[in-house]
C-alpha cells in the first residue's frame, strides 16, 4: 500500500559527511550493549549478512508474483502455505492465523459517457511486449475501490483536481457544487480514499478517480514498457475504506475478526463508503474531461492530458454502476517466533504484508521477500547455536492492501499479550532502489542511525545513512535551513513521523508498540503501483535489478531486529523523543499564530471588498468564506509537560550511557527493572477515549490526518482541533497530552531510579 519513495545519488556529498563516531576502543557505536557485548553483536551481524543471497530473493519474487495475489485468490493462499513450509524449514516455530473478513468483490462495474455524446469506458489494462505476466490476467478481479458502495448513478460530472479540502474551497468560491453529481479527481496529493468520502460530503452521487498522465504518466517518464511510467491504460486500484477513522475489518473494530466474533450490520460500520467511486486510466479520463464545459480549471488544476480542463458542471453526463459480492473471505497471516533464550515473554515483532492487488511484485513482495531472507539467515544462526535474548515474531501479513486487515485483527486478536510483552514492532513494505526512507517512534532515532551507518549502499559502498543524510540535507535546504545546518554539523538523521498506509498502524497507533518503518525509495513516479504492471518483469528491470538494496533492506531491518533482541538495555534514547516533542510544540504554536493572523487579513479584505474590486471578467472568482476568529490559546500545559520530560531524559541518558558503558554495573537485576519501565513507556502516550471521533486511534503524539489519510499528524488531538477551530476542543487535547507527556516521563523516571 505505501507509495514509491524517492531517491537521489550523492555519492560525494554523503562521503564528506560526518559519520557515528567509533568508541574508544575503535568499535562502532551501539546504543544499548555494553563494549563486549557490542563487539559480540558486530560479529553476529556480519555473520548474519553472509547469509543473505540476492538469488533467494528473485527466486521467491518471481514465485510468488507469478498470478494474482489478492485476498481470496488460490495464489494468495498458496503463498502462505508456500511461507509456512519455508519457515519452518528454516527451524521457526510456524503456523498462519486465519481470520474472516468482509472484502467485497465487483460483480459489475462500468462507466458510460451519456451525453453530450456516447463513449463506453474500457476499464482494461492490456498485455504489453515484454511483461510475461500481464497477459496471465484469469482469476484477476476487475479494476476497482474496496469498500466504494454499490450504486447505479447518473449524473452531470465536475471536476474537483485532486479532490482535496482546498479544491472544494475553490470550487465554492466560484459557486460550483458537486451536489447531486458525479465527481472526477484525480490521483495525488492526499489518499484516495478522502476523495470519495469529500465527494460525498459535498452531496456528490458518485466519484471517479483517474490517473493523470502530469502525475505519474508521459509527464513524469517514459511509459511501461519502455519506462516505469503509467501507460495510458494503466490505472490504479485501491481501498477507499476510512482507515483514519479505523483500520482493519470494517465489521469488528477493536476485536479480532475471528469465526466467532460479534459483527456490526454493514449498516452500522463506519469504514464503508457512501457512494460508489471507481479508478479508471487517462485513455478512460480523456473523452469524458474533453466532454466537459463551464470555467477553464484554476492554472495549477490542469494536468498533462492535450486539451483545456474545464471544470464543469456537465454538459458532460456518466453513468455509473458498482455492483459487488460482500462476503466474508479468510485472510492468511503467516506468524513464526524463534523463542528467546532469556526473556522469552519480551517479544520483537518484524511484518511485510504478502497480498497485492494484482502480481504485487514491487508492492508488498519485494519488501516481503526481503524479509523472509532475513528469516533464512536467522534461521542458519539458530542453527549454529545461537539464540536470541528476547522472543523474536515475524508475521507476513494478508489483507493489507484492503485496509491492513490482517495485521489489524492480529493485534486486536493478542492485544493483551502485545500490551505485556512487545517491545518494538519493524515494518517494511514495497522497496525499490536508491535512498533509506525510515520513520517511526523517535525514542528508536539513535538505532536507526546506528545501524544505518553500518550499513553499506550497494553500488558505491558508503553507508545507507551517509546517502540518506546528504538527500535531507540538500530537500531541507529549500523548507528547513536550521535541520540543513544540524546535519552538515553531524545531527543525527531524524525519523519521519509515522501516519497510515502500512501495517505499522495498529501496532503503533492503536496498541502502543514503538515502531519503525524502512524501505528504499526513487526517483521513478509510482507509474505502475496498484496496476497489472507492478510485474515481476518491471521490477527486476526498473527498480531493483539484482535485487541488491533488497539484500540492504534485509541487512538493515535484520541488524535492527538483532539489535532489539539482543541489547542489554533496551536501545531508547530519550532526549531525541522530548526535543521531538518539543519541535512538535512550537509547530502547533506558530501555526495557530498564522492562522489567527491569515483570518485576520481575509476578514479585513473582505470587509475592504478587496476580492470584488480585484475580480476580473475571465476569472470570476468569488471572495474567501468568513471565518471564525482564533483566539489565542493556552499551550502552557504542553510546554512544562515537555520541558520536564527534556530535564528527565538528559538525565536518564546519562544514566543509561554510564551504565552500558561499564559492564560490571549492569547487572541482569537492575536490567530486567529498567527494560520492565523503558517497555511500558510508550503504552503511555495512549489516550483512554482515544482521538475526536474515531476513538480505535489512541496514540496522542502520531496518528493518520483525518484528512491527510497516509500523511501524519502529530500531537493529532490539539493540531486537528485547531485546524477544524473547535477551540474548547484544542484546549481539552491540550490538556490530555500533556498528562500523556507526564505519564511517559514517569516511566522514564522509574527507569533512571532503577539504573541509579
Amino acid at each position: 500500500m505505501t507509495h514509491p519513495l524517492v531517491r537521489i545519488s550523492l555519492f560525494v556529498a554523503a562521503c564528506a559527511l560526518p559519520l557515528l563516531a567509533a568508541g574508544a576502543d575503535g568499535a562502532a557505536p551501539m546504543i544499548g550493549f555494553t563494549p563486549p557485548s557490542a563487539r559480540a553483536e558486530a560479529a553476529l551481524e556480519s555473520k548474519f549478512d553472509a547469509a543473505l543471497d540476492a538469488r533467494d530473493l528473485r527466486a521467491w519474487l518471481e514465485q510468488m508474483s507469478a498470478e494474482p495475489n489478492h485476498v481470496g485468490s488460490p495464489h494468495d493462499h498458496a503463498n502462505a502455505e508456500f511461507m509456512l513450509q519455508q519457515f519452518r524449514a528454516w527451524g521457526w516455530d510456524a503456523q498462519i492465523e486465519t481470520f474472516d473478513v468482509l472484502y467485497p468483490t465487483p460483480t459489475h462495474v462500468s462507466l458510460d459517457l451519456v451525453g453530450p455524446h456516447a463513449y463506453h469506458a474500457q476499464l482494461v489494462e492490456p498485455p504489453v511486449a515484454g511483461d510475461r505476466t500481464s497477459s496471465r490476467t484469469k482469476g484477476a478481479l476487475p479494476p476497482y475501490n474496496v469498500y466504494g458502495a454499490d450504486g447505479d448513478v447518473t449524473g452531470e460530472l465536475v471536476y474537483v483536481n485532486y479532490g482535496m479540502p482546498g479544491d472544494y474551497k475553490e470550487l465554492a468560491r466560484r459557486n460550483i457544487s458537486v451536489k447531486g453529481k458525479i465527481a472526477i479527481a484525480r490521483y495525488g496529493a492526499g489518499w484516495r480514499g478522502l476523495k470519495p468520502k469529500l465527494a460525498w460530503e459535498h452531496g456528490a452521487i458518485g466519484c471517479l478517480i483517474y490517473s493523470d498522465p502530469r502525475d505519474d504518466g508521459y509527464g513524469a517518464a517514459e511509459t511501461y514498457p519502455a519506462g516505469p511510467g503509467r501507460p495510458a491504460a494503466g490505472l490504479q486500484r485501491g481501498s477507499v475504506a476510512d482507515m483514519p477513522v479505523y483500520s482493519g475489518d470494517p465489521l469488528t473494530p477493536n476485536v479480532g475478526a475471528t469465526k466467532d466474533a460479534k459483527r456490526l450490520d454493514r449498516s452500522q460500520a463506519a469504514s464503508l463508503l457512501k457512494i460508489p467511486v471507481l479508478p479508471i486510466s487517462y485513455t478512460d479520463a480523456r473523452p469524458l474531461l474533453e466532454a466537459l464545459g463551464g470555467p477553464v480549471a484554476p492554472t495549477p488544476w490542469r494536468g498533462g492530458l492535450p486539451f483545456t480542463y474545464h471544470v464543469g458542471p456537465g454538459p458532460a453526463r456518466v453513468h455509473l454502476v458498482v455492483k459487488s459480492d460482500w462476503q466474508l473471505r479468510p485472510v492468511y497471516d503467516v506468524v513464526a517466533k524463534l523463542e528467546g533464550s532469556q526473556y522469552p515473554d519480551q517479544w520483537v515483532v518484524r511484518g511485510n504484508h504478502h497480498d497485492g492487488w494484482v502480481f504485487g511484485a514491487g508492492d508488498p513482495l519485494s519488501g516481503n521477500v526481503a524479509m523472509m531472507a532475513e528469516m533464512k539467515a536467522l534461521g542458519a544462526l539458530k542453527a549454529s547455536g545461537w539464540r536470541p535474548k528476547r522472543t523474536l515474531v515475524y508475521a507476513s501479513w494478508d489483507g493489507e492492501e484492503a485496509g491492513l486487515l490482517g495485521s489489524t485483527e492480529w493485534v486486536e486478536t493478542h492485544a493483551a499479550e502485545l500490551a505485556a510483552k512487545a517491545v518494538a514492532y519493524v515494518n517494511s513494505d514495497s522497496t525499490s532502489h536508491g535512498i533509506l526512507e525510515a520513520g517511526g517512534s523517535h525514542s528508536l532515532q539513535r538505532l536507526v542511525n546506528e545501524v544505518a551507518a553500518g550499513v553499506r549502499d550497494p553500488v558505491d559502498g558508503a553507508s545507507v545513512l551517509a546517502h540518506a543524510r546528504a538527500y535531507a540535507i540538500l530537500e531541507s535546504q529549500r523548507s528547513d535551513r536550521h535541520l540543513a545546518r544540524a546535519l552538515l554539523d553531524g545531527a543525527d538523521l531524524p525519523l519521519d513521523p509515522l501516519g497510515s498506509g502500512s501495517d505499522f498502524t495498529p501496532f503503533l497507533q492503536h496498541a502502543g508498540v514503538p515502531s519503525l518503518n524502512f524501505g528504499f525509495g526513487n526517483e521513478q513516479p509510482g507509474g505502475v503501483y496498484h496496476s497489472i504492471y507492478d510485474s515481476f518483469d518491471h521490477y527486476v528491470k526498473f527498480e531493483d535489478p539484482g535485487q541488491r538494496y533488497g539484500v540492504a533492506l534485509a541487512e538493515v531491518a535484520g541488524h535492527t531486529m538483532l539489535r532489539l533482541a539482543d541489547a542489554e538495555l533496551l536501545p531508547l534514547r530519550a532526549q531525541d523523543f522530548a526535543a521531538t516533542l518539543g519541535r512538535y510544540v512550537e509547530e502547533i504554536a506558530h501555526y495557530a499564530d498564522n492562522l489567527r493572523d491569515e483570518t485576520s487579513d481575509v476578514h479585513r479584505m473582505l470587509d475592504g471588498h478587496v476580492y470584488e474590486l480585484a475580480a476580473i471578467a475571465a476569472d470570476p472568482v468569488g471572495p474567501a468564506a468568513r471565518e471564525v476568529d482564533v483566539p489565542f490559546l493556552n499551550f502552557a500545559p504542553l510546554q512544562n509537560a515537555v520541558a520536564a520530560l527534556a530535564a528527565t531524559a538528559r538525565e536518564f541518558d546519562a544514566a543509561y550511557a554510564a551504565a552500558t558503558a561499564d559492564p560490571a554495573t549492569l547487572d541482569p537485576e537492575r536490567s530486567a527493572k529498567v527494560n520492565a519501565a523503558l517497555r511500558s513507556a510508550e503504552q503511555a502516550l495512549l489516550g483512554r477515549d482515544g482521538l475526536p471521533g474515531r476513538p480505535w486511534y489512541r496514540h496522542l503524539i502520531y496518528a493518520p490526518g483525518l484528512y491527510t489519510g497516509y500523511g501524519a499528524k502529530t500531537l493529532p488531538g490539539v493540531r486537528e482541533a485547531i485546524e477544524e477551530r473547535r477551540w474548547a476542543e484544542a484546549a481539552e487535547y491540550t490538556t490530555q497530552t500533556a498528562n500523556a507527556i507526564d505519564a511517559y516521563r514517569r516511566s522514564l523516571e522509574t527507569a533512571l531510579a532503577a539504573l541509579r
